[in-house]
């Protein structure tokens, strides 16, 4: 049967390069499609709107639909995504497709770690689901890299035609190899936002806002700060991202292990404070290209660990509601890069690429003030 999640994990990693690997390439993508690079950012704005709120409305409507022909019809919807974005012919088709491919993408991943941890063996649903993300996190890790090359060597086009054709075969073997899997009663809209009327949960999920509103804003426009601020030639450019990535697992693995070795309170904020510090010396030494790649590394590393942490976190406060908190702060991620995006778009367009550093840092310090509340909070309960 673990097999049969490794298949979830590759479809992961093929949904998981879209999402991420706009970032990469934005700079092709602005130049090919006459538009400005701040403009271009908004794609990722328009994505992450699009899987925040369209996301858990679908994934309720289709709650009782078979899991399997919801995952089916969603890599459908991807492929015809994919298939919108290489015939594109201006930007307003470029939004569109970015729509189409957000919400397959999250009604996709929400149904896969359902299903992984459906057909796990008793007491192993946790690696399975681990599995499954693995997949989605490697997207970042060698989809990133992979396509700003394919990009540079051929078109960025080409990127989408893979993932396209490649979406379809996965379609033929999860329709061959994953069984029928039964839907599940429904979790009204309602019921879900109601879990926001709870301080504690609400200042929990401000934390995941902030945090990720900081490092988007720099990040959405990580490609042209490298090319342009630090002047990186397009090889380091690829190197970067690769290192990014690998330090983003990494960071991801310690978050997870410093939960158990040092507790929440510590990890959440040593890894708020450093994410915060690390983004401002990125911006303080944009111009040392000698610098700027240990810091991107340690920039990444530190921004990641806040995931595991942060997941677990949420899960402590409201076990009993554990799949709706965690499809919850997943929009909340998702908004939080929306806004980043919009936030880097207007401080790029009117002041300059190294400003996003600076704001990113302020942006992610924010998520402490609600950190520190929620776990004061925390410490009271107990």
């Amino acid at each position: 049967m673990r097999w049969k999640i490794y298949i979830l994990a590759i479809a992961s990693f093929l949904v998981g390069t879209s999402e991420f690997v706009i970032a990469g390439i934005l700079d092709m993508l602005a130049k090919d499609v006459g538009v400005s690079v701040a403009a271009a950012g908004q794609l990722i704005t328009v994505y992450s709107l699009a899987y925040a709120i369209g996301t858990p409305i679908l994934v309720a409507l289709t709650a009782r639909m078979d899991r399997k022909k919801l995952m089916l019809l969603a890599l459908g919807l991807f492929f015809i995504g994919n298939l919108i974005t290489i015939t594109s012919t201006g930007y307003g088709m470029l939004m569109g497709a970015r729509i189409i491919l957000a919400i397959s993408t999250g009604v996709f991943m929400v149904v896969a770690l359902t299903v992984a941890a459906k057909m796990a063996s008793p007491g192993k649903q946790g690696g399975a689901i681990a599995t499954v993300l693995l997949g989605f996190n490697l997207a970042l890790i060698l989809g990133v890299p992979l396509g700003r090359v394919v990009a540079g060597s051929y078109d960025w086009k080409v990127i989408f035609t893979g993932i396209g054709v490649l979406s379809l075969l996965a379609m033929l073997v999860l329709l061959l190899a994953i069984p029928k899997s039964e839907g599940e009663a429904p979790v009204p809209i309602r019921e879900q936002l109601a879990l926001f009327k709870t301080p504690r949960i609400f200042a929990a999920l401000s934390i995941s806002f902030f945090w990720i509103m900081g490092y988007t804003i720099l990040y959405t426009y990580i490609t042209p700060f490298l090319l342009t601020i630090t002047g990186m030639s397009e090889r380091m450019v690829s190197i970067g991202l690769f290192a990014f990535g690998l330090a983003s697992l990494l960071g991801s693995q310690v978050g997870g292990y410093g939960v158990d070795k040092w507790g929440i309170p510590r990890t959440m904020v040593g890894s708020l404070l450093f994410h915060s510090g690390i983004l401002f010396l990125l911006a303080a030494f944009a111009h040392h290209s000698m610098l700027v790649l240990p810091l991107l590394m340690l920039w990444s590393f530190f921004a990641w660990s806040m995931g595991p942490v942060q997941q677990v976190y949420l899960i402590g406060m409201a076990p009993q509601a554990s799949g709706i908190i965690l499809s919850l702060n997943t929009s909340i991620v998702q908004l939080g890069m929306a806004v980043g995006a919009v936030i880097g778009g207007v401080i790029v367009d009117s002041i300059s690429l190294t400003a996003a550093g600076w704001l990113g840092g302020i942006g992610v310090a924010l998520g402490l003030i609600p950190a520190v509340y929620s776990l004061t909070m925390r410490r009271q309960a107990a």
